[in-house]
């Protein structure tokens, strides 16, 4: 079996834009002094704004995390990646469970879509979502492992197929690491701050823990957009998380 070794890499933190529109998104950058912050764009902005949107973000120096978690038939995928490296987002993602052929095939689209494989967007497969427990898991999508088993699997056959690395929760950091090799990248969301309630996200973290359980970066949304001082709790947010990793 061929494994790709990867020398991509992430940025430490990444915002969570998961405003209604652009303008929204754009002035709370700015407003916050959030200039040339690494950003995640989701399917809500996206979907309104298009391309435009990424962009905006570019011309104005944002390194763009580009989050549609693609799940299709392989050829279908590709394509789609072909079209997004074009547009110069930095990192995409994918569903794990869209197996192995499907993974390879948006490696092999984001290759075609970009100038040379330095320029190519980090490939990232998303194992399992932070708003999946283990009974959603036994109960509801019949799968007869744990949560841990179940991201470990997903991400050695992430590995296999060509990603980058994988989006999980802290939780399972480790044993990614274990399986895959340290090089692997783990991108974690599901961060919350002290006394924050969990939202619609169930396998949750600290950033001081994130940084400490290994992982390469960190997704943070409503705990820095909706904060009364998002420039200083983005400060703080990355300064935890930077402790926990020593």
């Amino acid at each position: 079996m061929l494994i790709i070794k990867s020398l991509k890499s992430l940025a430490e933190i990444y915002v969570a834009l998961d405003f209604e529109d652009k303008q929204q998104a754009l002035s709370f950058l700015q407003n916050n002094n959030l200039a040339g912050i690494p950003v995640k764009t989701g399917m809500e902005l996206f979907y309104r704004e298009g391309p435009r949107i990424i962009h905006d973000l570019k011309e104005k120096g944002h390194p763009v995390f580009l989050d549609l978690k693609l799940h299709d038939i392989p050829q279908t995928v590709k394509r789609a990646m072909k079209n997004l490296a074009s547009l110069g987002v930095d990192v995409v993602n994918v569903h794990a469970s869209g197996g192995k052929e499907m993974i390879q095939a948006a490696r092999e689209g984001l290759r075609e879509g970009s100038i040379n494989e330095n320029s190519r967007p980090v490939l990232l497969a998303v194992t399992q979502l932070t708003s999946t427990d283990q009974n959603m898991l036994t109960n509801e999508l019949l799968i007869p492992h744990s949560v841990k088993e179940n991201v470990a699997h997903l991400a050695e056959l992430s590995r296999a197929g060509g990603a980058d690395g994988v989006v999980c929760s802290v939780e399972e950091t480790k044993i990614v690491k274990q399986v895959c090799g340290s090089e692997f990248l783990t991108l974690t969301p599901g961060i919350r701050q002290q006394n924050e309630t969990n939202h619609d996200q169930k396998r949750v973290a600290s950033p001081h823990k994130a940084g400490g359980e290994g992982t390469d970066a960190i997704v943070v949304g409503r705990s820095i957009t909706q904060a009364q001082s998002p420039e200083t709790t983005y400060k703080q947010i990355r300064e935890e998380f930077l402790n926990g990793q020593q």
